[in-house]
């Protein structure tokens, strides 16, 4: 048995979910969230819990099992709190400005760059070389700042570029010249 998988998702107050075959709908303070999730898994409402439940012990539903109940307890979660995603610009000149709901990146290219939000996704600039993404959706904005990662990743040599909050990136030791 998965141990996540059988973990019950606690429903807080003011979250609604609705249940209709393979679709599964939950409605909270933040927003609205809809899924289809796999056929064979089912979620049951049992008072003010979910529960995933499992047909068989195939690897194929195992595999299912932990990963179904992970994704209905993040809809639940972006519902009632959200989810967000940090970045920092590292690199002289590289900054970030807000213009309506779009962010203007200055990357070190010779062209400033603009990101416009997707529909459910913020965007908030707290400092010139921070940025924040916000969501309801954990995949989306997980996506999203992907994106906006890759338009400089962080280099190993000067570690220039846009990084996670948090993340460490691995330094080279440059070059040496000939004695």
């Amino acid at each position: 048995m998965s141990r996540i998988g059988r973990k019950p998702i606690a429903i807080p107050g003011g979250v609604q979910v609705n249940l209709d075959g393979n679709m599964i709908t939950v409605q909270g303070p933040k927003g609205t969230l809809s899924r289809a999730l796999h056929p064979d898994m089912g979620v049951r409402l049992d008072g003010a819990e979910l529960i995933v439940e499992r047909p068989s012990d195939a690897k194929l539903h195992r595999s299912l099992h932990g990963t179904t109940r992970s994704v209905v307890a993040n809809m639940v979660e972006g519902v009632t709190n959200g989810f967000q995603k940090s970045l920092d610009l590292v690199g002289v000149g590289y900054r970030a400005a807000k213009n309506g709901d779009k962010v203007t990146l200055s990357l070190g290219f010779s062209h400033p760059v603009e990101v416009v939000p997707v529909a459910g996704i913020e965007m908030e600039v707290p400092a010139v070389n921070k940025l924040i993404v916000k969501g309801i959706d954990k995949e989306q904005v997980g996506i999203f700042a992907a994106k906006i990662r890759d338009l400089r990743k962080p280099e190993p040599y000067k570690g220039k570029g846009i990084r996670y909050e948090n993340e460490v990136v691995r330094r080279k030791v440059g070059k040496t010249g000939k004695k």
